[in-house]
């Protein structure tokens, strides 16, 4: 796990995700799945560029079935942006740097 990217599980979801004052992008995923492994390199690099303007966390589906559940995540890798709380965006499916940077802008902007 990069330093830029942080594995929160169901305990540490509310305070680290759901309070937190940044957007955050979380990404879904599972060490089975060959194309979150393809996804998580780009959001290590995602985390270094945009520090310090959004949050980057990892969520383990295998582990954390409850949080899947309940964010009704059907495919992974999921990667749901999430402001005050709220859901406010999510693409699934591996996806180029440059679609997840244009969203992140957008977000951000």
């Amino acid at each position: 796990m990069s330093d830029g990217v942080q594995s929160v599980n169901f305990d540490s979801w509310d305070k680290e995700v759901l309070k937190s004052q940044q957007l955050v992008m979380v990404d879904f995923w599972a060490t089975w799945c060959a194309p979150c492994r393809i996804v998580a390199p780009t959001v290590e690099e995602l985390a270094k560029e945009y520090e310090g303007k959004a949050k980057f966390v990892k969520v383990n589906t295998d582990e954390n079935s409850e949080l899947a559940t309940q964010y009704k995540i059907r495919g992974i890798p999921t990667l749901m942006f999430i402001r005050d709380g709220q859901v406010v965006d999510q693409i699934v499916g591996a996806v180029a740097k440059g679609q997840l940077k244009a969203k992140l802008d957008s977000l951000l902007g």
